[in-house]
């Protein structure tokens, strides 16, 4: 029998999202993660606990997205008026990107974006979770045009697409130290953006 993992498993996924969050996915060597993951684990060890470097961020992706990646629920949520839950994904994820005891800006955002051939997979990942939340952005618009909050003839997919880069683009503005009250300042302007195209006075 193999010796038991003198580590927690779950603290080793956070912490091993750390690193790819702060560092990006390519540049997060094994060596890296093996000397951060707890008690000085053995390169047998990380294999037989996550199977390989792509496993394992697989899990971190699942980890960040049930965690600080909830910011973006709020578009799925129908109870909330379109408007309402489109400007919450925005201000969560501003205070989020920016807040202390973590790496700055988004990992879903950073941590791959261009890659070498071999690693198009985990690029392929992450740009699905991106078109997810897209998707969560155009499903707010197309609730708020059915409801008559949005003049019939937007562009649902261009407005989606704004708020979508917007949000993207609070990631880099985060990791080059812009603060979160100035991030959330700033989706006050990215919402008039949306307000053009309201057929209601009171926005």
């Amino acid at each position: 029998m193999g010796r038991p993992r003198t580590f927690d498993r779950d603290e080793a996924i956070r912490q091993a999202m750390y690193l790819f969050w702060q560092y990006g996915y390519e540049s997060t060597s094994l060596a890296l993660l093996k000397a951060n993951l707890g008690n000085g684990i053995t390169a047998p060890s990380f294999y037989a606990a996550f199977g390989s470097k792509e496993a394992l961020f697989e899990e971190v992706v699942d980890c960040y997205s049930s965690t600080y990646g909830q910011v973006n629920d709020c578009l799925w949520d129908d109870s909330l008026n379109p408007r309402e839950a489109t400007e919450l994904a925005l201000r969560r994820s501003a205070k989020m990107q920016t807040e202390q005891g973590h790496p700055s800006g988004c990992l879903i955002a950073l941590s791959i974006i261009t890659c070498s051939p071999g690693h198009e997979h985990i690029r392929q990942i992450l740009e699905s979770r991106r078109t997810r939340t897209r998707e969560g952005f155009l499903k707010c618009v197309l609730r708020a045009i059915d409801s008559g909050e949005l003049a019939a003839d937007t562009d649902a997919r261009a407005l989606a697409m704004y708020l979508h880069c917007f949000e993207i683009g609070l990631s880099t503005e985060a990791r080059d130290g812009v603060t979160g009250k100035e991030l959330n300042a700033s989706v006050s302007f990215a919402m008039k953006a949306w307000d053009a195209n309201s057929l209601l006075s009171d926005n």
